[in-house]
């Protein structure tokens, strides 16, 4: 072989690029001569330059001629293809840990130390401090997530962004909530059984997932999954289909079945409080009624749905969004025929409601019934003269307790009134009953408020401390609106929205049965308990005989295993009969 012939040859095009802007730049030479020798146009050579220049200015660290023989074992297609895919998640905002869990779902097991590796040497830095608008951003090229199936619990390690919403499993246990699902009228599907598919339903309530439409956000999520006994979390298209086969009466039956056990643990008092609240719906169907909405201050196309509280523990009784101007005023006496079906032990003693929770003939019926009820009468322009014409020599002067053990100053005018339509039209003059109002003023109102009530006998401090503490059941319908996200309807159909404001109320409840366990936290709102307890990741480790789940550092951690330590010894059978243990993990 000339090797001479080698060096001067100009078969090879690339060699034939070099040598000639080599002689531009290195020798001198002419364009004229250059484009003689080496059989260039003049157009054509300009043109090699000014992409010679162009490829320096993007990738200065790239030789445009000679690669590099890097040393080392070659990547096969599947290391490109997985660093590819970690590379597009960093270009999403998500975190290594984050990246992880996905790739967890997608069963690639590999380490966050790899992910650092990769992300390393294309060249990302590590991610700033982000706002929660900037976490998790959508994706433009959506990634297929795994199919829902139940759990072989066979021994494996997997990491989880919702890793804490686990510490709400023993409650189910204690409570015999799980076998209370497993036996109720709920619907299953072949490959989901019935606990999985409502599980999977609290998991996104407790996880704080505001719109279900958004899965590729939630269904990469394994500790998600273990919560409903599953791999991960169905998709969106299964959740609608599911709640599509849901009647109100197996959310009355579910509803009727978790009555009975509040009512056996004591956590309903002799105390319930009732409030109208409005769901709104932003679609253009017109057979939905118009209903007030305080919070946006006028009337709009919703659903009525109404809910009944303890105001002791917090926990919400009875939900119901089949409300109709028409029979809006009997539904507290539907209320009633709910709290005493199929309940061998009750308490119910008072009912505190608004001035247009119902009628004055339904009062009668109450008082007819032995029930106490306490509310608001709507203060005409007559009565409100009449009052403020009353001398304050007349009225009487009471101290209420307020939060934070305070106490506050009222002035009270009580008497005795009747009310039309509050006894039986055929009941003789002599034998008509009156109620008791009391007359407030000193609230920081203009108007005074008048209480009635059908019990004489409370004390008057303790009767205004009872219609105060209504505003509780207030703000339990606020965090159900803005917390559970059912300001957010997805359907007009009342049977979907039904089965999504059931499922709040269960998972309400469990953010009160989980706050009553944590001293000095019992009355922080399901947001705060979120918030400061449950959004937390880590990681799950499922062994022959246990669950081990590793909760990374956080401020309030030892309350939680505090808490956790009691119900180690609890055995989930629709978690393969394994015991749940939790524990801090090494890393944060």
């Amino acid at each position: 072989m000339n090797l001479k012939k080698y060096f001067i040859s100009h078969d090879l095009v690339i060699k034939k690029k070099y040598d000639a802007l080599r002689s531009y730049y290195v020798d001198g030479m002419t364009v004229e001569k250059i484009t003689e020798k080496y059989d260039y146009t003049v157009s054509s050579f300009y043109s090699l330059i000014r992409d010679f220049k162009i490829h320096l200015k993007k990738h200065p660290e790239k030789d445009y001629f000679f690669l590099e023989k890097k040393t080392g074992r070659h990547k096969s297609v599947y290391t490109n293809k997985l660093d590819k895919l970690i590379i597009s998640l960093r270009k999403r905002n998500f975190s290594i840990a984050d990246i992880k869990i996905i790739l967890d779902a997608q069963e690639e097991m590999v380490s966050e130390s790899y992910c650092y590796r990769v992300l390393k040497n294309d060249g990302f830095k590590r991610l700033p401090r982000r706002k929660k608008s900037e976490i998790n951003n959508p994706a433009t090229t959506k990634i297929t997530a795994p199919k829902s199936k139940q759990l072989d619990f066979s021994s494996e390690t997997f990491s989880s962004s919702s890793v804490e919403i686990l510490c709400l499993l023993p409650y189910l246990k204690k409570l015999g909530i799980d076998q209370l699902i497993k036996n109720s009228l709920y619907p299953e599907t072949n490959k989901i059984n019935r606990l999985s598919s409502i599980l999977s339903f609290v998991a996104l309530k407790l996880s704080n997932i505001r719109r279900y439409s958004c899965d590729d956000l939630w269904c990469m999520d394994r500790g998600s999954g273990l919560f409903a006994g599953l791999n991960v979390l169905p998709k969106t298209a299964w959740l609608s289909s599911y709640s599509s086969r849901v009647t109100r009466e197996m959310n009355l039956d579910f509803l009727r079945t978790l009555h009975n056990i509040w009512n056996e643990e004591g956590l309903l008092g002799d105390t319930v409080n009732l409030d109208f609240t409005t769901i709104p719906y932003w679609g253009e169907d017109k057979h939905l009624e118009n209903n007030w909405s305080g919070k946006r201050r006028h009337a709009l196309s919703s659903i009525l749905a109404v809910l009944a509280q303890n105001p002791d523990t917090g926990i919400i009784d009875y939900g119901n969004t089949n409300v109709l101007h028409k029979n809006e005023s009997s539904i507290i006496l539907e209320f009633l025929d709910f709290y005493h079906s199929g309940s061998e032990k009750s308490e119910l003693k008072y009912l505190v409601f608004d001035s247009k929770f119902t009628n004055y003939q339904n009062l009668g019926i109450l008082n007819r019934k032995g029930i106490k009820f306490v509310t608001i009468r709507r203060r005409g322009k007559n009565i409100v003269d009449r009052l403020n014409n009353i001398p304050t020599s007349q009225k009487k002067r009471i101290r209420v307790e307020c939060a934070g053990n305070k106490k506050r100053t009222l002035y009270t005018f009580e008497e005795q009134v009747l009310l039309k339509g509050y006894n039986e039209d055929n009941t003789p003059k002599a034998d008509l009953e009156r109620v008791r109002q009391v007359a407030i003023s000193g609230h920081g109102k203009v108007k005074p408020a008048l209480i009635i009530t059908n019990d004489f006998d409370l004390p008057l401090p303790d009767l205004v401390r009872k219609y105060a503490r209504r505003w509780v059941v207030e703000k339990g319908i606020s965090e159900q609106i803005d917390f559970f996200h059912l300001n957010r309807v997805s359907s007009s159909m009342v049977i979907k929205v039904d089965f999504d404001l059931t499922i709040s109320i269960l998972t309400h409840n469990l953010y009160r049965l989980f706050a009553l366990d944590l001293e000095r936290y019992e009355n922080l709102c399901n947001y705060s308990i979120y918030e400061k307890f449950i959004r937390n990741s880590g990681y799950v480790k499922v062994t022959a005989d246990k669950i081990e789940i590793y909760l990374k550092k956080k401020r309030n951690l030892p309350a939680i295993l505090t808490v956790m330590k009691k119900y180690e010894d609890y055995n989930y059978s629709f978690l393969d009969s394994k015991s749940i243990s939790f524990k801090d993990a090494s890393n944060s």
